[in-house]
């Protein structure tokens, strides 16, 4: 469990949007290269603004505190994001805008390169125990979006606390985690897709 570490809020880095109309807070990335696999962030929308885009890269955005935005993607879909924990999962090739409904949101943003992982966004409560289990090469990412945590004490891992996120990295076997708490959690499983096979007949 020696990779599995908990990021505090307050280490988030905070950088420009790639097309420059907004801020985020990058939580973690797979690699620290541009060429990623997986990244998990907070937007901070400010102002209604164009999104940026990303070839090859699918994406699910999760209110997590404001009034609510609109996301509204040029080919005319709509959906509106209004109460906390309410998400939308799209192509990042798609051109959107985020329009904000009565002042600013910020917004958790998973990403994901659809030809290399697989990945599966949980908005669930937390009331006592909840049992997580890392396959080799998996990682959980945990986002406490309010209350606080604690894993068991085995893990060695530090509490959570509103804000914070863990990610449980897969080593060689099969891992258990047990936190204990309450609150609201983000819990995403990113799991590595095999590569596909050529040549076969």
């Amino acid at each position: 469990m020696s990779d599995s570490r908990v990021i505090p809020a307050n280490d988030y880095r905070r950088e420009r949007w790639k097309n420059g109309l907004g801020w985020t807070r990058e939580i973690a990335r797979s690699h620290p290269s541009e060429d990623w696999d997986w990244r998990l962030s907070i937007a901070e929308i400010e102002h209604s603004a164009a999104f940026s885009t990303f070839d090859g890269v699918d994406r699910e955005l999760v209110l997590l505190q404001g009034q609510g935005v609109r996301l509204a993607f040029d080919d005319g879909e709509a959906a509106l994001l209004t109460l906390p924990g309410e998400r939308h999962r799209f192509a990042g090739e798609r051109a959107l805008r985020g329009e904000l409904i009565d002042g600013p949101t910020h917004d958790f943003n998973l990403m994901w390169r659809r030809d290399r992982i697989g990945a599966e966004l949980l908005v669930r409560p937390l009331v006592g125990s909840m049992l997580f289990f890392t396959a080799p090469g998996e990682t959980w990412a945990l986002h406490l979006m309010s209350g606080q945590a604690q894993f068991d004490r085995s893990t060695g891992l530090p509490p959570l606390w509103q804000g914070d996120t863990a990610l449980l990295v897969g080593g060689q076997t099969r891992s258990r985690y047990m936190l204990d708490g309450g609150g609201q959690l983000l819990a995403m499983r990113l799991t590595p897709l095999a590569p596909a096979q050529e040549g076969l007949q």
